[in-house]
């Protein structure tokens, strides 16, 4: 899928799919075919496969060709199955206009062209457009990290709040769950924050080499700032992500233990009772209390009387 914009008045204007497409500024490509790619290698544009945009090596990610810089970075987002995901997406900044390519739907490219005139430093150019979507992401991974922060919380009270009762495992389980997506979902913003960080200085280790960015390199910069400042707390929100799954793994242990712990109590209240019941069940001819009527009754209160010194002698001790 193809959507072009083109800046009008301040503000960016879908341009219709019958337009030419070297009117537009900013060219968002979705999972391109073919023919989208031929277009815009008309235009001079390369566009990048998506094992090309999945490469590690950092030469692959940021380079510059011909006064064009493409910059790769991660970004998490919706796959075409409406499933969380993390994918590549790539910048390509050429003089005349801004191309990006994705396979997924990372939210701030739906949120951002209503907004442009209203992020970053606007949409008069196509440097200003990638940092203003640059700001809309920034933007983005902060609520993550807030909706992150949430959770965590939720999780801490239900783990460190007074209970009543034994915790059941199933709440511990879901507990644990909530905190390993937690952990997950601030591992793809660290990643994305890491990538973009390295494209904001790429883009301002080129900007003398362009025209009509005069002040860009501030924005750049509060920008670069604003994500060293998320990924401090992002190391916080994953210090909570680490407490939290020690504390959720402490009480399972301890359940586990006051499990263990009664299955051992009753195992001992009832050897007393099992000694005597084995010692009268050898049955030999020479044991006097056989013959006597009372022999049955005596052994049974014999057998209670144990039991309950073994628990009152717990309960004395604070085993139980």
């Amino acid at each position: 899928m193809l959507q072009a914009y083109r800046e009008t008045a301040g503000h960016l204007e879908r341009l219709d799919p019958t337009a030419a497409l070297a009117e537009a500024t900013w060219i968002d490509l979705y999972q391109p075919d073919q023919a989208q790619i031929a277009a815009l290698l008309a235009l001079g544009i390369d566009v990048p496969s998506l094992a090309d945009m999945e490469e590690i090596e950092i030469s692959n990610r940021l380079y510059r060709e011909n006064g064009t810089d493409t910059m790769t970075v991660v970004l998490p987002g919706l796959s075409h199955s409406q499933s969380p995901t993390v994918g590549p997406v790539a910048f390509i900044l050429a003089p005349d206009r801004l191309v990006t390519v994705r396979h997924h739907v990372p939210r701030p490219f739906e949120t951002y062209p209503e907004r442009a005139n209203k992020v970053g430093p606007g949409c008069t150019s196509p440097a200003r457009i990638f940092l203003g979507l640059s700001d809309e992401i920034i933007g983005r991974l902060a609520d993550l990290l807030e909706g992150a922060g949430r959770d965590l919380d939720t999780v801490s009270r239900l783990v460190f709040r007074p209970h009543k009762g034994a915790r059941r495992p199933r709440d511990l389980q879901t507990v644990l769950e909530r905190v390993g997506q937690s952990g997950d979902l601030l591992g793809r913003v660290r990643l994305a924050l890491l990538t973009l960080e390295r494209a904001l200085g790429f883009f301002a280790q080129g900007l003398p080499d362009r025209d009509g960015t005069s002040g860009l390199r501030g924005m750049a910069k509060a920008l670069y700032r604003d994500i060293q400042a998320l990924e401090v707390h992002g190391d916080f929100l994953t210090s909570r992500v680490q407490l939290a799954t020690d504390a959720t793994l402490g009480m399972i242990n301890l359940g586990q233990s006051s499990t263990v712990r009664i299955v051992s109590v009753v195992a001992v209240l009832f050897s007393p009772p099992t000694l005597i019941a084995s010692v009268y069940g050898m049955n030999f001819p020479g044991m006097p209390e056989i013959n006597h009527p009372w022999g049955y009754p005596a052994s049974l209160v014999l057998m209670l009387a144990s039991a309950a010194a073994t628990y009152l002698f717990f309960k004395w001790r604070h085993w139980l």
